[in-house]
């Protein structure tokens, strides 16, 4: 299938409990499937060869593949060719440890059968932050800039055209709710400011312990491994800790029966993400068009008519239950082939 012809583009989505594929059409999706998650680039490779071939076209019929980028170094937004140096530092977790870092690799190995070009598109390390949001009150640490960067661009740009504007011209705060909060500024077509929501920033979240005070922190460090730290902080923390379960539904259901403990860790969740969009009208100057709900807990209607009720009086808030991350690499790798961008290198 020629590329002014709506080439065919498989999208390779790896996490950390699941893979998802989708094969597109141009923009025009085609099928998309959930698969357990692989532990090896082989392995995610081989099930993106037998997702294709459930569905008639194989490898060599692949105008392009795209891949959720990893954990690689700070980076501008964009569309990335994968390169060697590029699937080096996944395979070393140079920058970080992280499911998603099978993504490019595997995208490569593919490619190469296919003898096409293999991409990735706005890694999760995109670092366009202000300088004064990266200085903390210690030289030796600085905010950094690890967030959910494709979600968050595709709904900021999508938002941008709900409000007649361009993505270049808008200045919206989009929210992600997940296993891990981030919350980004998009100030003219850079996110400006977000917090790191992989190690410890932001609101707590579904697993994340979030923002905690310092010393208080360190004293109840003390005689814990660093990786029981971790753990705690990264994967057992936010409504884990606190409820023993992190299921939206269950959390609900629990609310919704008037458990008291489930409602006073909701209203602080809630709190907490209200708090820290308001926070980021600072980096707008005060100038916030539209806010903006996406991620897996953007479902939860309770949830997003609570934030509705404590952002109301900032901004409208739109809903993006779920996310554009197939449909956002999709369309990263037509505009390539389209020559309407031109792929960055790493």
């Amino acid at each position: 299938m020629s590329i002014s012809d709506a080439p065919l583009i498989l999208v390779i989505n790896p996490g950390s409990t699941s893979c998802r594929y989708a094969l597109f059409a141009g923009n025009r999706p085609l099928a998309e499937e959930e698969f357990a998650a692989e532990a090896t680039v082989e392995g995610v490779a081989a099930v993106g060869r037998r997702f294709l071939a459930a569905r008639g076209p194989q490898v060599a019929d692949l105008a392009a593949i795209v891949a959720r980028g990893g954990l690689l170094r700070p980076v501008a937004g964009g569309v990335y060719t994968v390169t060697e140096a590029l699937v080096q530092d996944c395979l070393a977790h140079r920058y970080g440890r992280h499911a998603s870092n099978l993504g490019a690799p595997a995208a490569r190995r593919l490619a190469e059968e296919a003898h096409v070009p293999a991409f990735i598109a706005d890694p999760p390390t995109v670092d366009e932050l202000l300088e004064e949001a990266r200085l903390t009150g210690l030289p030796e640490i600085r905010r950094r800039s690890i967030f959910h960067a494709l979600n968050q661009r595709a709904v900021a740009a999508d938002l941008a055209d709900r409000l007649g504007k361009t993505y270049a011209q808008a200045r919206v705060i989009v929210v992600h709710l997940g296993g891990g909060v981030s919350i980004g500024a998009h100030c003219n077509g850079r996110v400006v400011d977000v917090n790191d929501a992989l190690e410890g920033d932001g609101p707590f979240a579904s697993n994340r312990a979030g923002g905690l005070p310092a010393l208080p922190l360190v004293r109840w460090a003390q005689g814990k491994s660093f990786d029981e730290v971790v753990h705690a902080v990264c994967k057992a923390g936010g409504f884990w800790a606190h409820l023993g379960t992190a299921d939206g539904r269950e959390i609900e259901r629990r609310v919704n029966q008037g458990d008291p403990q489930a409602t006073a860790v909701f209203e602080a969740f809630t709190y907490q993400v209200a708090k820290a969009v308001a926070a980021l009208a600072v980096p707008l100057d005060g100038q916030v068009e539209a806010i903006a709900l996406t991620g897996g807990l953007a479902h939860w209607s309770r949830l997003v008519e609570r934030l509705k009720q404590r952002l109301g009086w900032l901004a409208e808030v739109y809903i993006y239950a779920g996310g554009r991350e197939m449909e956002a690499l999709a369309a990263a790798a037509l505009s390539v082939l389209r020559r309407e961008q031109e792929a960055k290198q790493y």
